[in-house]
């Protein structure tokens, strides 16, 4: 069965999504959707789209549409996903998947009473790397995961436009950034819920109306613990997006350089298991990591199974985003 894929938005995701799109065997790229003309048209001949509409509205009143890809400004996700999902059409939609818990919330209730599958575009999740850790954890090596550090920061650089207004972004660089490095440290752990939550949260290197700056205490169920740092325009971070360190009862493992640390304490000596993964990455964030991600939601839709991750991988993360704030606002560790 062909599928027909529409796309919401034409910004630099969307494209990358459109090119792994079509990597994938039987799908049509069909529709694109935007409200800037100029814009619409350059995607629409850059992907040999033939449909244009100016709202998701439009395109589901045409119909004739079974997958809308959303990469669109924060605050277009929940209600271009919801009015997808009611009109049975799989969405996946680019993180964060909401402005808050509430909207988050709403869309997994969309999915769940029509049917159509929802996956939030947590892009990790596919990569190589990210994958040889992750394997190294089922597999016993590490033992039980005591905590985690990861790193959700651009160095001497931020983005601008929409991301930087509230209204548009709901948050700044924890919401852009810092929520990579939550996703990561879930997944590694195995998803487990969040108990408490303690943020401290500024705005220190810009005049923007949202943060630039975050520092997260994560307290999970089992037990572990994950320390998260978000930013903008920071002059330093220890590590590229989505780096990761583990701290297991039996070794170490680091994200980005990638590497495995086992020790001897009766001999005194430390292995070290090397991948073979280059130390500097030539493209951080590279097209096969979205291929692998639209492939597994395409696999999903054909298969009727639930995309992971899916709108209750990314409800959780909105929920730590949130108590977050809360946390930074009161000065308090908040429950979940």
């Amino acid at each position: 069965m062909t599928l027909k894929i529409a796309f919401s938005g034409t910004g630099h995701i969307s494209r990358v999504h459109a090119r792994a799109a079509q990597s994938v065997d039987g799908v049509d790229l069909v529709a694109v959707v935007n409200h800037q003309s100029p814009s619409m048209a350059d995607y629409a001949a850059q992907f040999d789209i033939s449909r244009q509409y100016a709202t998701v509205q439009e395109l589901l009143r045409a119909g004739d549409v079974d997958v809308l890809i959303v990469s669109t400004p924060n605050y277009l996700h929940a209600p271009q996903a919801i009015a997808a999902l009611e009109a049975r059409v799989h969405v996946m939609v680019e993180k964060p998947m909401s402005l808050n818990t509430r909207e988050a919330e709403r869309m997994l209730r969309a999915s769940k009473q029509s049917g159509a599958k929802l996956m939030v575009a947590h892009c990790w999740r596919f990569d190589e790397e990210v994958n040889w850790i992750k394997q190294q954890i089922d597999d016993g090596k590490l033992g039980k995961i005591l905590r985690t550090k990861g790193y959700g920061v651009h160095v001497n650089w931020g983005p601008g436009g929409w991301f930087v207004e509230a209204r548009y972004a709901g948050g700044g660089a924890l919401a852009d950034m810092g929520v990579h490095a939550i996703d990561v440290a879930r997944y590694f752990l195995g998803d487990p819920q969040p108990l408490s939550v303690y943020a401290r949260i500024s705005t220190d290197y810009t005049n923007y109306d949202v943060d630039d700056s975050g520092a997260l205490w994560i307290n999970w169920a089992g037990g572990a613990t994950s320390i998260v740092e978000s930013g903008w325009w920071w002059p330093h971070a220890d590590g590229p997006e989505a780096s990761t360190q583990l701290y297991g009862s039996k070794a170490f493992a680091q994200l980005f350089p990638t590497r495995l640390e086992v020790p001897d304490r009766v001999a005194e000596t430390v292995k070290t298991i090397d991948p073979g993964f280059p130390p500097v990455r030539e493209e951080q964030c590279p097209q096969i990591m979205y291929d692998r991600q639209m492939a597994h939601f395409i696999g999903c839709i054909r298969e009727d199974l639930r995309p992971n991750p899916g709108g209750a991988e990314g409800l959780v993360n909105m929920q730590i985003i949130d108590a977050a704030f809360e946390s930074s606002r009161s000065g308090q560790v908040i429950y979940l």
